[in-house]
C-alpha cells in the first residue's frame, strides 16, 4: 500500500519508519519551515532508528511538495501537535481523492473534526474517510536529523474512531498489519477523552515551573518531576476527565491504568507508577515553558475537556485551575485564545445523547 505521512517530527518519523518496515511504500511530507529532518531523510534515502524499533527503512519520497507526497496514496497519516492539524488539512484539500483514508494521529481532542473542517469535508463525507487515534502509538524522540530512538511501541491501550464511527472497523482493517493492537473506540469523543497528554503534562510542568526555568529542563521529567503531591494533582484532573466520559455513557480508563496496558507503566498509581515507569525512563524535561506541554495540552486539550464538561453539566474545577495557572505563568489567556473549541468544531449546544447520535 502507498502511504503518506504528514509531519517529520518524532511521531511522523516513527509512523513512517514502522509503515515502511511493514513493507509499505512511504512518502513523508512537511512544510518548508521544518527542513532539517526532511533533508536528512531525503539525503539518506530513509530513516534510521534505535531502541524498540531498530534498523534502517527506505522512504520513497521526503520533501515539501504536498502534491507529490499525496500522489497515489491510499492511506494518509497526519502526525503532529494539535496546531498542525488544520494546516495539514488545508494543504491536502486540493489534492484529496475519492477512496483515500486520513488518520489524525493523535487526535489531541477533536482532531478528526478539525481535519474535516480544514479540508472542506462534512461529518458524513464518504468519498474521503477521516479517523483519529487517542494517542501516538510510540514513545519516541528524534535524536539526530533522520535518526530516532523508539523507547516503546505501545502494547495496547491505543484507540481509533472514524468520523462517523460507522467506518471505524473498515479503517482498523487497513492498518492492522502495522497496528494489530489498535482498538475501536465508540466515537471521536472517546478517542479525544482517552488522550492522556492533557492529564499528565500540564500538571507536571506547572508544578516544576521553577526547576524548568532554573535548569533549562536539566532533569528527568517523570522520574524526577513526579512526586506524591504532583501525583495527587494528576489524579484530580484525571477524575474530572473520567466523570465527563461517564456523562457520555462511556468508560474512560484512568491514566495509570491505561499506562500499564500500553506498556509505559508497571504500577497503576499516580506517583510511583510514573517515577518507575519503564516507558518513561530517561525522558528529559522540556528546556523551556514555551512548549507544547502547555500550548497544546492546555490550549487545546484541557480547554476542550473543560468546555465539554461544562456543556454536559460536569464540574471541572481542577481543569479550570490548571488552565488559569498556565495562562498566568505564560502571560496569555488560553481560554480566550482557544483555536479549537466546541463551537468551532460544530459541537456546541448538544446534549450527551445528541452528540453520540451526531458522531455515530
Amino acid at each position: 500500500m502507498k502511504i503518506t505521512v504528514l509531519g517529520s517530527g518524532n511521531g511522523g518519523s516513527a509512523v513512517a519508519f514502522d509503515c515502511a518496515a511493514s513493507g509499505h511504500e512511504v512518502s513523508l511530507f512537511d512544510f518548508d519551515q521544518f527542513p532539517e529532518n526532511i533533508h536528512a531523510i531525503h539525503s539518506a534515502g530513509g530513516i534510521s532508528s534505535e531502541g524498540e524499533l531498530s534498523g534502517f527503512q527506505s522512504i520513497s519520497y521526503a520533501g515539501h511538495d504536498i502534491g507529490t507526497a499525496l500522489r497515489g496514496a491510499e492511506l494518509i497519516y497526519a502526525v503532529g501537535p494539535a496546531y498542525s492539524t488544520r494546516p495539514f488539512a488545508e494543504a491536502c484539500k486540493p489534492h484529496l481523492k475519492k477512496g483515500q483514508v486520513v488518520i489524525v494521529c493523535p487526535s489531541s481532542c477533536g482532531g478528526a473534526l478539525e481535519f474535516k473542517l480544514g479540508a472542506g469535508l462534512g461529518i458524513g463525507e464518504a468519498d474521503v474517510l477521516v479517523a483519529e487515534t487517542s494517542t501516538l502509538p510510540y514513545a519516541v524522540r528524534v535524536i539526530a536529523p533522520g535518526k530516532l530512538h523508539v523507547y516503546l511501541k505501545l502494547k495496547g491501550g491505543s484507540y481509533l474512531a472514524a468520523l462517523p464511527a460507522a467506518d471505524t472497523d473498515f479503517i482498523l482493517s487497513k492498518i492492522s498489519d502495522v497496528y494489530p493492537r489498535m482498538e475501536a473506540a465508540e466515537n471521536v469523543l472517546q478517542t479525544s477523552l482517552q488522550n492522556g497528554n492533557p492529564i499528565i503534562h500540564p500538571a507536571i510542568t506547572l508544578l516544576n515551573t521553577g526547576l524548568i526555568e532554573r535548569t533549562q529542563g536539566n532533569f528527568l521529567f517523570y522520574e524526577e518531576g513526579v512526586t506524591a503531591g504532583v501525583g495527587r494533582m494528576i489524579k484530580a484532573v484525571d477524575e474530572e476527565r473520567v466523570a465527563i466520559g461517564e456523562k457520555l455513557g462511556m468508560t474512560i480508563l484512568s491514566d495509570p491504568e491505561l499506562g500499564c496496558i500500553q506498556g509505559y507503566m508497571t504500577e497503576a498509581t499516580y506517583d510511583l507508577g510514573y517515577i518507575g515507569a519503564p516507558g518513561f525512563r530517561g525522558i528529559g524535561a522540556q528546556k523551556s515553558l514555551n512548549h507544547r506541554y502547555l500550548h497544546e495540552d492546555v490550549g487545546y486539550g484541557l480547554v476542550f475537556m473543560k468546555q465539554l464538561g461544562a456543556q454536559l453539566g460536569v464540574d471541572n474545577p481542577v481543569m479550570t485551575a490548571l488552565i488559569g495557572i498556565a495562562s498566568v505563568v505564560m502571560n496569555r489567556d488560553y481560554l480566550r485564545e482557544a483555536p479549537r473549541t466546541l463551537e468551532s468544531l460544530g459541537l456546541a449546544g448538544y446534549s450527551a445523547d445528541e452528540l453520540t447520535k451526531l458522531l455515530s
